[in-house]
């Protein structure tokens, strides 16, 4: 099976990268199943109903999200009608949403799951992550060998820590959050493929995706502002992944894929379509 996966899109310029690139993915990166990250395309923080339903009919089988999962009512308030849209597992069981599903992928079913982890998040409170995967991972193997963990975490330390942990229990871990791509791609012994950040779809040149400008002046006065979207140089980022008969990674390559950064009117012409999805 071959899995693409989408690093996390930052804002409109994150869903333009995406969608100018589907074509280029298609023709060199074919697929049975793709996932996005989707947890800052709505002004850089969280997706809105629209969003979602906008990047899965270009082409995302599922959408995952991380912290900012509930940052946005209108897509909080129908989580159980989007299936496609996953929020972290281990939060507590009155949360909205699922954290885990199986998907069908060609004639073959793959499980998707996002994970949180526990450092340096003070909006959301979860659960702990190592002491609910080996059940969770035993659960979703009972139906399929295919399992790949989005986990969305802010040390690399317990990101590392929990990739050995889940090693030859799924198929891969996908590291997100930090929205810079790492260079430390690889296949475990067990035989899981691991990541510790697959990095971002936006703007390249950019602080986290968003403006240079508006970013140095949060760290100026105190007051976050994550709303103002770069467009320097888009370039969709991600991982691609070959999984064996038996839910094994057979091979985990990083994407970089450059688009042209639009005009006025391409910008403008975005806006619209995703305001009108």
């Amino acid at each position: 099976m071959k899995v693409l996966y989408i690093a996390e899109l930052v804002g409109k310029a994150g869903v333009y990268t995406f969608k100018k690139a589907i074509n280029e993915l298609k023709n060199r990166y074919p697929w049975d199943f793709m996932i996005a990250c989707a947890d800052g395309a709505t002004g850089g923080n969280g997706l809105g109903r629209k969003h979602a339903a906008y990047i899965h009919k270009l082409g995302a089988n599922v959408l995952t999200l991380g912290d900012r999962c509930f940052y946005k009512k209108d897509l909080t308030e129908n989580l159980e009608k989007t299936p496609y849209v996953l929020r972290p597992e281990n939060l507590n069981p009155e949360a909205p949403g699922f954290g885990s599903r199986i998907f069908k992928a060609g004639e073959k079913k793959i499980a998707v799951t996002v994970l949180l982890g526990q450092s340096g998040f003070n909006r959301l409170h979860s659960n702990n992550p190592f002491s609910m995967l080996p059940a969770l991972l035993e659960r979703l193997r009972q139906e399929t060998p295919y399992i790949v963990v989005d986990f969305h975490a802010q040390a690399s330390g317990e990101k590392k820590t929990l990739f050995y942990a889940a090693d030859g229990r799924c198929s891969a871990v996908i590291g997100s959050h930090n929205r810079v791509q790492t260079a430390d791609e690889t296949l475990l012994p067990g035989g899981t493929a691991v990541i510790s950040d697959a990095g971002r779809t936006g703007s390249s040149e950019s602080v986290g995706g968003c403006e240079t400008a508006s970013r140095i002046q949060e760290y100026l006065t105190g007051i976050p502002d994550w709303t103002k979207d770069a467009w320097t140089a888009p370039e969709l980022q991600g991982v691609y992944l070959q999984l064996g008969d038996d839910g094994k990674a057979l091979s985990i390559k990083r994407l970089r894929i450059p688009v042209p950064a639009p005009d006025g009117a391409e910008t403008k012409e975005a806006q619209d379509e995703e305001e009108d999805s």
